[in-house]
């Protein structure tokens, strides 16, 4: 109940006049003088700072803390969580990130030890808004996800509408427009029934946000004034800034310069009115950009200081250092979480081995014992000679099984992830499909009104649409095609394969297999194919597990935290991996290339060993090199390594033809 009021208070907006605010306010600091020092007045200093939240953030900031530290004298941990929550939103208000992100990962910790799923996801989402606010947006989604999941399985209608717009919103900041306007209208969807109208307001602003981003003007401008209308509506002073900034900005990319003008200049009073220092920035950016086009150099000064000003206070070098550093010691925390989680597994075992062990000198004592009482040493000898041998034949075959296992853990994971990765396509087709409804109902409504203009651009739109549902569904067959190849079992015959097409196959099938599996994964995929090798004959699924093998180690490897060494003037902005063949003579050349760590050069002799393996525990088994240098070795060809710390590795197979 706490995580729901909270999560109305901040999704709502400002619903109400600063003066019935401030009466509020008064009357909230009479009933808190009379106050004993309980819970109580905790609730109640939680309560004023609210009041003030969208007028004067600095002043909710202030009763905040003072009830956060009120509540933890009290040891009122509900009360510190949610002091803790207010405080944070109000720092990110006026645009102190680092402080603001510090008081959430509290809120989080305090949550999961109270096992408070509704809280944890409130501030997830709290989290995930610092983030994307911050310009990273990657980060605010592995918040924000999680956050999403929460309050699904929470049935909390109106915060999974409010992180669903965020969450879209972080796609736009990507420059992923499709995404975006697919979350956009899912949470539009979602708001069907909810009385909230600067909730509304958001939605369809970040809408037409989504549309600037398809270069679909006309669209854009026709939903920021569906939100400019809702928003004088509910008398919603929070969010008419921001519609009224991305209305300057559109036509200000139109060459409208007067209505921009007028525009940028509602927003940035309004925006100062609400204390929105993000939304200052814009404005003053934007007005500062259209007087230059005047002369109007006194006015584009007076513009471009604020922005300078507003701009330091968000992402000064300070700020951006503080953040750095919390994210450092987030990391740690969580790392440390994961050791200790660790070392709890291993004791357990170990007690348990070490409780197996006792156990059986137990029973082997008794055994000895009764033996030598009724003199059956031989017999007992052979029996124990027998159950030996079992267990050698068992261990053999345990071991035939497990890298059996290690071949094929691939193929299950792989297909696992494609089958989860034809989701989107189609969930694609379907949104177009409902959205080309939609356009034939309005282009026919058109024609009716013999208005042809707009029935032509109507019908311009479903044309686009239609080309989307064609990629898409091309995208998923050839998915699914890529996955009945990949489960075809090894005939051990070898037989001409295109090497080319077969090393570009696994590429794309590895690449998709963990972003089904980690959404946030991204890398650069570069090809260098040697058309003129033609076909050799090997056995296709056999080399294609060790393409696979090299391939998705090369992924693991570029987006380690050191990735980025390689001379390429561009080489440290993303994981990177290059897939190249080459013919020489009679021997063709397969290479594998990585921008990751490298490989340290005191371990670089065991990398081909069975069961040694870098990665941490649970995360591989070892085996895959090992293997791969035996199905390289059967083919008659080489498998080798070239290495250097700090700037990657390049794994090269070499088959004779």
């Amino acid at each position: 109940m706490r995580s729901f009021i909270l999560s109305l208070i901040f999704i709502s907006g400002l619903s109400f006049t600063i003066h019935a605010q401030n009466q509020s306010a008064d009357s909230l600091n009479q009933l808190l003088k009379i106050s004993n020092a309980d819970t109580n007045r905790v609730n109640l200093l939680l309560k004023i700072a609210q009041t003030y939240f969208f007028s004067k953030p600095d002043t909710c900031l202030f009763y905040s803390e003072e009830a956060l530290e009120l509540a933890r004298k009290l040891h009122f941990i509900s009360g510190e969580v949610t002091a803790l929550n207010v405080s944070g939103e109000a720092l990110r208000f006026i645009g102190n990130y680092p402080r603001a992100l510090k008081m959430q990962i509290a809120a989080v910790g305090l949550n999961r030890k109270m096992k408070d799923p509704a809280g944890e996801a409130v501030s997830l989402g709290f989290i995930g808004l610092i983030y994307v606010e911050f310009r990273e947006y990657r980060l605010g989604l592995k918040y924000l996800l999680p956050s999403l999941e929460l309050n699904r399985q929470l049935s909390n209608r109106i915060m999974e509408t409010f992180t669903l717009t965020n969450i879209g919103n972080a796609y736009n900041l990507l420059k992923m427009h499709d995404s975006a306007l697919y979350y956009q209208r899912m949470a539009l969807k979602y708001f069907d029934g909810l009385k909230h109208g600067p909730l509304k307001s958001l939605i369809l602003t970040r809408y037409g946000n989504a549309f600037v981003g398809l270069v679909k003007k006309d669209s854009a401008l026709f939903y920021f004034q569906m939100a400019m209308q809702n928003a004088n509506t509910v008398i919603d002073i929070v969010n008419i800034s921001k519609i009224q900034i991305r209305i300057a900005e559109l036509y200000e990319s139109s060459g409208g310069f007067d209505s921009s003008l007028y525009y940028a200049r509602k927003g940035f009073v309004n925006s100062q009115q609400s204390a929105q220092i993000s939304e200052i920035l814009a404005a003053s950016n934007l007005l500062k950009k259209l007087f230059r086009q005047t002369k109007n150099s006194d006015s584009a000064l007076f513009y471009q200081e604020i922005a300078y000003t507003m701009n330091d206070s968000l992402y000064g070098p300070q700020k951006f250092k503080d953040l750095q550093l919390l994210m450092l010691e987030e990391q740690e925390r969580e790392q440390k979480v994961i050791r200790d989680q660790e070392q709890f597994k291993n004791k357990i075992r170990y007690t348990i081995l070490i409780s197996a062990l006792g156990i059986f000198l137990l029973l082997a004592f008794i055994l000895i014992r009764n033996n030598r009482q009724k003199q059956k040493a031989n017999n007992l000898l052979k029996e124990q000679k027998i159950k030996i041998e079992n267990t050698l034949t068992e261990l053999k075959a345990t071991q035939s099984q497990l890298l059996q296992s290690e071949k094929m853990a691939s193929l299950g994971e792989l297909t696992a992830g494609i089958a989860h990765e034809i989701q989107n396509p189609l969930n694609f087709v379907n949104n177009f499909s409902e959205v080309n409804k939609e356009l034939v109902d309005e282009m026919q409504a058109e024609l009716k009104a013999g208005k042809i203009e707009g029935a032509i651009a109507i019908s311009n739109d479903i044309k686009e649409n239609e080309e989307k549902i064609n990629h898409h569904g091309k995208r998923a067959d050839a998915i699914v095609k890529g996955m009945l190849q990949h489960s075809r079992s090894s005939s051990g015959v070898k037989e001409p394969t295109d090497i080319n097409a077969l090393a570009d196959e696994y590429l794309r099938l590895a690449y998709h297999g963990l972003r089904a599996k980690d959404k946030s994964f991204n890398a650069t995929m570069i090809t260098e194919y040697d058309e003129s090798i033609g076909n050799i004959r090997i056995i296709p699924q056999d080399l294609g597990r060790v393409i696979l093998n090299l391939i998705t180690n090369a992924f693991y490897a570029a987006s380690l935290p050191s990735a980025g060494g390689f001379s390429d003037s561009d080489n440290n902005k993303s994981p990177k991996v290059w897939v190249s063949t080459k013919k020489v003579g009679d021997t063709v050349f397969i290479s594998v290339r990585d921008n990751g760590p490298g490989i340290p050069q005191k371990i670089l002799d065991k990398i081909f060993q069975p069961f040694f393996t870098t990665k941490p525990t649970g995360q591989g088994t070892g085996l895959g090199l090992s293997l791969s240098y035996d199905i390289v070795k059967a083919h008659g060809g080489e498998l080798k390594v070239e290495t250097k710390e700090g700037e990657g590795s390049t794994f090269i197979v070499s088959i004779p033809v």
